[in-house]
């Protein structure tokens, strides 16, 4: 039987996808010479002083998910020098002996065993700039760097990966765990002298603990990671809103009162994907999804969107297949036309989208944008969607049409 139209364009399109941003990764990653520990810069293309606090910088979230993208891409190695470098980061860390990992560090190759900080100085005031946020640690930024540990232990078969993943498991234990509700808070804020803990528990971070312990205790047999699992997980199903069939993104500071005005994209479709098998009522979240987070043919980061946000517009794609969904063409044709000239997605076709979050607590607006420009973590997303692959458990999605 032949093929409709349609299905060809959209094999076709999909093939294309996996094949540019796997190519683009993989550039990337062989730009930076030999095969030692490396970093990936976040945003590899950025014009000069357009963004200044984001040139050199490699954030641990977007280059967990490179390494997981480039596992998918079939490129295990090129994965294995960020895990590398991980691994490094979180033993020899500037300040301090605990094993944490950073949100951010500076991108490159890593040497001498010394992976630095991002920051510039700044001659205004002739002073070192550091980014509070980029030197704190974040609970789901944490999360995820044990994700890919663990991608690479399953490649790899080396036990320090599978070691490095519990260990940041039990930093997020022993530093962010809340109390009533019992869940895992944001993390740590702030300059080494100064880090404040971020009391507020969010639907997004809980799930990425709850994945990452959950593969871990499996693969460890470690009980203690088992419950960890579960108190993340219970957080997450508490958070399901049968009414609006939504997810509420977690609470306010003080960690108690549920943040019910707010929602981000993430957090709606990311449970449908580290769960498995989730409840059947979840299900019902698509219709939340297309009345307040689309936006044109793809879809936007808060509600009521000001735009595409590229990354998120992949998760849905790749959750829209873990649901035994089709992927409508044109979703496929808006993530297909973000590309740049260097082959990374752009992370938005806009100037810039907001989130209606603050990148930390001495924000006085809500300051966390994406912008109109070449954005790794963009690429890793639509890399995934395209292989049709679960970050979240390590392995393709069993009823995705694969790409080879």
């Amino acid at each position: 039987m032949m093929a409709s139209g349609s299905a060809l364009s959209t094999d076709t399109t999909r093939q294309q996808l996996a094949d540019g941003t796997c190519s683009a990764l993989r550039s990337a990653a062989t730009a930076i010479p030999g095969q030692g520990p490396m970093v990936l810069s976040s945003y590899p293309n950025l014009q000069p002083g357009s963004v200044r606090a984001l040139e050199n910088v490699a954030f641990v979230y977007d280059n967990a998910l490179a390494g997981i993208a480039l596992t998918a891409c079939g490129d295990a190695a090129q994965a294995r020098r960020i895990a590398d470098a991980l691994l490094i980061a979180a033993s020899h860390d500037p300040s301090f002996n605990d094993g944490r990992l950073r949100n951010a560090y500076r991108s490159g190759a890593i040497a001498d065993d010394k992976v630095e900080l991002p920051g510039y100085w700044e001659s205004k005031g002739n002073y070192w700039s550091q980014d509070p946020y980029q030197v704190g640690t974040a609970t789901g930024n944490a999360a995820w760097a044990a994700l890919l540990l663990l991608t690479v232990h399953d490649s790899s078969h080396d036990r320090r990966y599978l070691d490095a993943a519990v260990a940041q498991l039990r930093w997020i234990q022993a530093h962010t765990l809340g109390k009533a509700p019992a869940a895992y808070e944001g993390g740590v804020f702030g300059y080494d002298n100064a880090q404040r803990p971020q009391h507020w528990k969010a639907t997004e971070h809980n799930l990425d603990v709850y994945a990452a312990a959950t593969w871990a205790g499996r693969e460890a047999g470690d009980a203690a990671l088992t419950q960890q699992a579960k108190l993340a997980g219970d957080f997450v199903r508490s958070m399901w809103d049968p009414a609006q069939h939504r997810f509420f993104v977690g609470t306010l500071d003080d960690g108690k009162t549920l943040s019910r005005d707010k929602s981000g994209l993430d957090a709606q479709v990311w449970p449908l994907l580290a769960f498995d098998p989730h409840p059947s009522d979840w299900d019902q979240v698509w219709s939340w999804v297309d009345s307040q987070h689309r936006s044109g043919d793809g879809y936007g980061y808060r509600r009521q969107p000001d735009g595409v946000w590229t990354e998120g517009t992949a998760q849905v794609a790749t959750t829209l297949q873990a649901s035994g969904k089709t992927v409508p063409d044109a979703l496929w044709q808006v993530l297909a036309a973000q590309r740049s000239s260097s082959g990374m997605l752009y992370a938005t076709p806009q100037p810039r989208i907001a989130t209606d979050f603050a990148i930390g607590p001495t924000s006085t607006y809500a300051d966390f944008f994406y912008y109109h420009q070449p954005h790794l973590g963009a690429t890793a997303w639509a890399a995934l969607a395209a292989k049709g692959w679960n970050p979240f458990v390590g392995h393709a999605i069993a009823h995705a049409e694969q790409t080879p």
